[in-house]
């Protein structure tokens, strides 16, 4: 028998039984409001307690009701235990600490689409020990969503509720990764009134698409058919300097490439190249107004809004991280 027959069995059975002890107690000269009492009694096994004064056949009948209630409530045990069998519970309870998990984040990142482009920057903040989650629009990669073991929101990336669950407020970037030029400048409308301190980065598959884009408040547009483009023909010229910085950027290698930004209110600030980086080797500074300071000196002094790019070996970044 299926779920839904079950239970629709069971509320027939329910139905049957109550109009069977009111029609039952009726014929047994009870009034309605004795009947509805004795009836319910009876369900609910008090029955063979009540102060109302029964005949032996009224009493017999009062029996088969109780025996068929308690068979119905063993039947409805059996559906319930059903639906514990089917996932349903448990898919409820995957759900809430789904969502207990999500509530406990901070500084982290929000990927709206788990297409191959959303997969491929999950992969890479797997890769770096960057705590996300994914908002996904389509239900049926709920499943690769769990397979993959990542936390995940199931619904349209460009609504407030669905992105405050997703903990924008307080979310260090943003990741437009859905295959629509409109709805990601949507989504990064909506995102950037939420958050306007955010790091948004977003995908334009049309090249008329990144202004709009910038517009709407992207920090980085990025289109997969050009970066791809680009990557070609890096690798067709210059394969050691690309192969050294994906060996840097996968953290799997003896050296690694991290960034960090000189806040304000940092305490880095005024410290030199050598006391920001250690035993690590900075790669040049970007200044606040812009200009870039490649191969700085040891030192070279930090300023605040200064972004630092230096590389080495993974625990002489610790600072940089």
């Amino acid at each position: 028998m299926g779920r839904s027959t079950g239970r629709t069995w069971l509320l027939a059975s329910g139905i049957i039984l109550l109009g069977y002890g009111l029609i039952g107690y009726k014929l047994f000269g009870f009034s309605m409001v004795d009947a509805v009492y004795l009836t319910l009694s009876a369900l609910t096994t008090e029955g063979f307690a009540t102060p109302v004064a029964l005949s032996d056949g009224a009493k017999i009948f009062t029996v088969s009701l109780s025996l068929f209630g308690v068979t119905v409530f063993v039947a409805m045990l059996g559906v319930l235990a059903g639906a514990l069998i089917d996932g349903k519970l448990i898919h409820k309870s995957r759900r809430w600490s789904m969502q207990r998990r999500i509530s406990e984040l901070r500084d982290h990142h929000i990927i709206c689409a788990y297409g191959r482009v959303g997969r491929a920057a999950a992969r890479e903040f797997e890769a770096d020990g960057v705590p996300f989650v994914v908002i996904e629009v389509k239900a049926e990669l709920e499943e690769d969503l769990r397979r993959d073991g990542v936390l995940y929101l199931i619904g349209n990336s460009s609504s407030e509720a669905l992105l405050r669950t997703a903990g924008i407020h307080r979310a260090r970037g943003l990741v437009c990764a859905v295959d629509s030029d409109a709805e990601n400048v949507y989504i990064t409308l909506v995102a950037r009134s939420l958050n306007p301190n955010i790091s948004i980065v977003a995908r334009a598959s049309e090249d008329t698409a990144a202004d709009r884009l910038y517009r709407a408040g992207a920090n980085r547009v990025v289109s997969p058919y050009v970066t791809s483009g680009r990557r070609m023909a890096l690798i067709a010229l210059r394969p050691e300097v690309v192969d050294f910085f994906d060996l840097a950027r996968s953290g799997s290698g003896a050296v690694r490439i991290e960034e960090l930004l000189i806040s304000e209110n940092s305490m880095l600030v005024g410290q030199t190249v050598a006391q920001v980086c250690g035993s690590a080797t900075a790669l040049l500074i970007r200044r606040a107004a812009g200009e870039l300071v490649p191969n700085p000196s040891r030192d070279t002094v930090v300023k605040a809004g200064d972004l630092v790019v230096a590389f080495g070996e993974p625990d002489t970044l610790g600072p940089l991280r």
